[in-house]
């Protein structure tokens, strides 16, 4: 009997254990991980994501009330997820949840302000993606990669709106020299980025895999996949990937989540009056300084930045080779009609390399040697900005920004910046002292006789103590000069060294 029971019980557990290992969750539903490293974009302080986007959106319109954050059950997550409209895999589970947790509670004031950035720059990407055939939810990319900041750089070096590094953004046609980053350029990288994509999905044909390899490139996604038999699919062989990677998918799916749905969230998107102002395009031929433009059609220098950040030195080398200016579209014209004034407006400051040298190495000309120069001060007053400044002293914002060592274009009232520099006559030499009975030196027809410095001090303590009468006999020969101390005889030989005479 006990043992009938005793099989019995045995039966009744391996039967549980069966039904529990397939009741089992596995794939995306295991994920559980408190190891991944959050993408650089999601760590910054908001007040510097809105000096890099040069935007003041502090008093943008609000079109809905902002509330407090409101959590959901894992199923509400779920099934929005599973219903957007989306040609990618959009899955849930605790690591997607820790994500869209972060963006609604955390990074919810960051969240609105992308979303009015987001109006500017979402349809552009939509254009490139359709063009190629992708899916529009790649839009969201950025979002994850650099937070809409067109002049973001990583820790690693990538650059721009989709983070490329250097080598892959020259791949994939992008201009970089010291005066152009392309990569900055939200056209052309959003092109470049969108063949970069296309080229991935050839290779893998699953959009997370794609995801992944932006993120991390193809090499570890490929040796994830040998780590794990051949498995192709991204969450099967998440625990194989570099830490950054992995919370990179569940980001991009919590980003899509977030710019669906930030409503119920009572999140509002920050908008403001500068990102809905019409845009045009014009090519530029010649070598034009952008506060020349400033300076002309009187565009804050700081609109202009945001709309070209392609300019690294706020130069655009046109004379090398041509390149595309985006203006306001009420400014074209008169940017058209102006051309010649802008490009002469004081040419002189903005660009001072010679073209030649030449005259300096034949000797017609000679360079001005430096004199001492000192600084010309400015008290800042209400209204101004770098860009006034710099216009009313005859100088640019970059200098003004590496005299006074700026990191940004913010001002406070009453700071005292250096605007110039001014020559000041160089100090005149001290003159020679006079000489006297005791430093007097002939010149014989030999060389000059010096008095040595050991010579002098005993002549000043003679005079000092009254030891010997102010009447000396100083004789000079062709030899040296003689003189006679307290008893002591000594001779200054040509040179200057002193000996004792026998």
């Amino acid at each position: 009997m006990k043992r009938t029971i005793l099989i019995g019980l045995i039966t009744v557990w391996a039967v549980l254990g069966l039904i529990a290992q397939e009741a089992l969750p596995t794939g995306a539903e295991t994920i559980q991980d408190s190891a991944i490293v959050y993408p650089e974009s999601m760590t910054e302080n908001l007040s510097d994501l809105l000096r890099n986007w040069q935007l003041d959106l502090s008093n943008a319109d609000i079109d809905c009330r902002r509330g407090e954050n409101v959590t959901f059950q894992d199923s509400v997550y779920l099934k929005r997820l599973h219903n957007l409209p989306s040609e990618m895999e959009l899955s849930y589970n605790s690591v997607v949840r820790s994500y869209i947790e972060m963006y609604a509670v955390r990074k919810r004031d960051q969240v609105s302000y992308m979303l009015a950035l987001g109006d500017y720059y979402f349809p552009m990407f939509e254009q490139a993606l359709d063009r190629y055939g992708l899916p529009l939810e790649l839009k969201y990319l950025p979002v994850i990669e650099s937070a809409l900041n067109p002049a973001a750089v990583s820790r690693a070096g990538a650059t721009g709106l989709w983070q490329f590094m250097l080598q892959t953004g020259k791949g994939y046609g992008l201009e970089v020299n010291s005066l152009v980053d392309e990569r900055r350029d939200p056209y052309k990288s959003t092109d470049a980025a969108v063949n970069y994509l296309k080229d991935l999905y050839a290779i893998y044909g699953d959009w997370n895999l794609v995801i992944a390899a932006y993120n991390c490139g193809p090499g570890n996604v490929n040796k994830a996949i040998a780590r794990n038999g051949g498995k192709r699919d991204y969450w099967e062989i998440y625990y194989s990937l570099p830490r950054e990677t992995r919370g990179y998918v569940p980001a991009f799916i919590a980003a899509n989540y977030i710019m669906n749905h930030y409503a119920d969230h009572n999140i509002c998107p920050a908008h403001s009056s500068s990102l809905t102002v019409a845009l045009d395009t014009v090519h530029v031929n010649e070598r034009i300084h952008l506060e020349q433009i400033t300076g002309v059609l009187n565009i804050p220098l700081e609109e202009l930045q945001r709309l070209n950040p392609q300019f690294r030195r706020n130069v655009i080398p046109g004379d090398f080779k041509s390149h595309a200016l985006v203006l306001p579209s009420e400014k074209m014209y008169a940017f058209i009609d102006k051309n010649d004034t802008i490009v002469n407006f004081d040419k002189g400051r903005y660009f001072t390399h010679r073209a030649s040298t030449e005259k300096y190495l034949d000797g017609s000309a000679s360079s001005v040697s430096g004199g001492n120069t000192a600084n010309v001060y400015y008290r800042v007053k209400n209204g101004d900005n770098l860009s006034t400044i710099a216009r009313k002293n005859k100088t640019t914002v970059a200098k003004l920004k590496s005299w006074n060592s700026l990191t940004s274009n913010k001002l406070s009232i009453g700071k005292q910046l250096i605007v110039g520099k001014k020559a000041v006559p160089a100090p005149q030499p001290k003159p020679e002292p006079q000489n006297n009975e005791y430093t007097r030196a002939e010149s014989s027809s030999e060389g000059s006789n010096i008095i040595s410095s050991y010579l002098k001090d005993q002549l000043k303590k003679v005079e000092k103590n009254n030891i010997q009468d102010e009447s000396e006999d100083i004789s000079e020969t062709g030899e040296g000069v003689e003189t006679e101390l307290s008893g002591m005889e000594l001779e200054v030989e040509e040179g200057g060294e002193t000996s004792p005479l026998e």
